[in-house]
């Protein structure tokens, strides 16, 4: 795979789980990473494990709800580095609960944050890609966003949004050579999936033909390659991970 070094990466969410992988894998591919979330503890030992590992990384306290910290993050990150080659909207939160109880603002934070917040970001930093007339944008949805799933209807709603929104930015920046892909995880091993029921774990991996959860790496590997010149005709795609569980 043609190399990325020298490349420079701005990771939401990157204090942990996908987010943090994400972070941990272009970092050995030799991209300069710029390390965004609202934990700046966690941030902080996510960048070291990268300077451990030869790296380099930056920290920026990012609230991806917030249209300002967006601005001002986005605009720290090209200052400092110079430009930006690639972006990846991890970030996201969940609030489920069933329709019939579910708060309006429960939805409405769930689609500021998860959807807004990446629209957001990408329109923050298109005009430093457009200037360069390269880059890669890369949007961690999830398969609740292709299947939908009872209890997380503001949830899949947000995800589905992200790869809509993916489609139309690929159209839009295409003669920029700029890439718009998405990343749709299934289950990832997690804290979350680790506290569920043994009952909960047969029913979830009865749903799974290759029988096992995936893991963060899985996603990280993925967007490696997405990142890379190696898919430079790969635009507008929603790239499933999860074990077979949905094949569209």
């Amino acid at each position: 795979m043609p190399s990325l070094t020298g490349k420079t990466a701005l990771i939401t969410g990157a204090s942990q789980g996908i987010g943090r992988a994400i972070a941990l894998q272009l970092a050995a591919d030799g991209v300069q990473i710029a390390l965004a979330a609202r934990n700046e503890s966690k941030l902080t030992e996510v960048k070291a494990e990268i300077e451990a590992a030869g790296g380099t990384a930056l920290t920026f306290a990012l609230d991806v709800s917030s249209e300002d910290s967006i601005k001002s993050t986005a605009k720290a990150v090209i200052a400092h580095f110079g430009k930006l080659d690639i972006l990846v909207n991890n970030a996201g939160i969940t609030k489920d609960g069933l329709v019939l109880r579910m708060k309006l603002a429960d939805f409405e934070d769930v689609l500021r944050t998860n959807l807004t917040g990446a629209f957001l970001l990408t329109q923050a930093v298109l005009s430093s890609m457009m200037k360069a007339r390269s880059g890669r944008i890369i949007n961690i949805t999830s398969v609740v966003g292709e299947v939908g799933a009872a209890g997380q209807a503001n949830y899949a709603a947000s995800k589905a949004g992200m790869i809509g929104l993916t489609k139309s930015l690929a159209r839009e920046f295409a003669s920029r050579n700029i890439t718009v892909n998405a990343i749709a995880p299934g289950f990832i091993e997690s804290p979350m999936t680790h506290v569920l029921t043994d009952e909960q774990k047969s029913a979830i991996l009865a749903q799974i033909p290759l029988a096992r959860y995936g893991r963060d790496a899985d996603i990280a590997h993925a967007v490696s390659f997405l990142a890379s010149d190696a898919a430079g005709y790969i635009t507008g795609h929603t790239l499933d991970i999860n074990g077979g569980m949905h094949m569209a």
